[in-house]
């Protein structure tokens, strides 16, 4: 902070060799004030001499965001645990970081492939010809039909004989037994593609139990908001994101959580406050680079002043009377503006003034 800077980035009335002689009037409404400006040189009967050279910036008529930080995390999401459900011994995983694709084998056991299929409703029963209708029925269809194997129509409730073919051909392609049944430990069942983010299991090992841990492909940013602040945060909102090791990108708030929690936020801090969880959608996934996970801020806009006249918070003078001016700059002649202050914003303030326009010059020291 310079010699000509309060707290704030705000500039005392006192400046170097300058001094003002003011003289106000003071009315109902508002406060209008009266201002000479003179030179007291070092040296008594100095002549008088033009001020020197000022940095000088324009009013302008802008949009200002009043904004709340926060820390969180960049990373893949909320872990999930993955079982086994098909009996035997393992014969192959995936490494750790590997991205799956629906049909794509997820692990194997006594030499054959689980692959994954999409959808939300666990396969609680076996299936084959004669089985009653139901939603489990649909969601193998569905896969099946995605995979390249039809030949059943449109994917219903109904298993029947076209469907214990379309899965002969799809247990061939796989290079297991051709039954034209599906047990429930057949595929591995997730909504989209996954990612493994560990191996719990090992080769050799039984297939029951933990085998891995993933989470989705996509980076996303969660905070653990203060539950008492949950109003800035609303799904579809855009935020600010600064990555720690990457660059500034912004995000769209894509889940707000409705239950607080109590925990560390996210700079894994606990302050003892209930906490909910927000997620954000980063609007450009480059700008974090290589990083699978790191520290992150976030900035909520709390409001928004529109079309509003602002200048750099070192324009503003602190007076000696109280209050806050402008020094406008009309081609070197400078004269003082009285000013109400609204919202601060990314080192700019909201003025309103008599006279002051857009474009208008004001002697600024940032």
């Amino acid at each position: 902070m310079s010699e000509h800077e309060g707290p704030g980035g705000v500039r005392r009335s006192r400046r170097a060799r300058w001094y003002v002689i003011t003289a106000a009037l003071v009315v109902v409404v508002g406060t209008v004030s009266v201002v000479v400006m003179t030179r007291v040189t070092s040296e008594a009967g100095q002549v008088a001499q033009a001020p020197p050279p000022v940095e000088t910036a324009k009013v302008e008529k802008t949009d200002l965001r009043e904004e709340e930080e926060a820390n969180g995390t960049l990373g893949y999401g909320a872990e999930e645990s993955l079982a086994g459900r098909k009996p035997g011994t393992i014969t192959s995983l995936p490494a750790a970081g590997t991205v799956l694709s629906r049909g794509k084998a997820v692990y194997g056991v006594d030499a054959k492939p689980v692959p994954l299929f999409y959808g939300t409703l666990p396969f609680f029963r076996d299936l084959a010809d004669g089985a009653t209708d139901g939603p489990d029925v649909k969601q193998l269809e569905e896969n099946l039909k995605a995979l390249g194997f039809g030949g059943f129509g449109t994917p219903d409730k109904k298993f029947t004989s076209a469907t214990a073919a379309a899965l002969k051909k799809w247990q061939k392609s796989l290079g297991v037994e051709q039954t034209g049944t599906f047990g429930q430990g057949d595929a591995v069942l997730a909504p989209g593609e996954i990612r493994v983010s560990q191996v719990a299991a090992q080769l050799g090992g039984p297939s029951g139990g933990e085998l891995l841990k993933y989470t989705g492909t996509e980076r996303v940013v969660e905070v653990k908001l203060d539950a008492a602040k949950q109003a800035i945060a609303k799904e579809g909102d855009k935020v600010g994101i600064d990555i720690t090791g990457g660059k500034s990108t912004t995000g769209v708030v894509t889940e707000v959580g409705k239950v607080a929690e109590s925990g560390k936020d996210g700079s894994g801090q606990d302050d003892g406050k209930p906490k909910i969880k927000v997620k954000i959608k980063l609007d450009d996934p480059a700008a974090a680079g290589s990083l699978d996970s790191t520290p992150v801020s976030v900035r909520f806009t709390k409001e928004v002043h529109s079309g509003v006249l602002a200048v750099p918070v070192g324009a503003l003078l602190a007076l000696a009377e109280g209050g806050y001016a402008v020094e406008v700059d009309e081609g070197g002649k400078r004269r003082l503006v009285a000013v109400k202050t609204g919202l601060f914003s990314g080192g700019r303030v909201e003025i309103t003034g008599t006279g002051l326009a857009a474009g208008t010059r004001v002697v600024t020291t940032s």
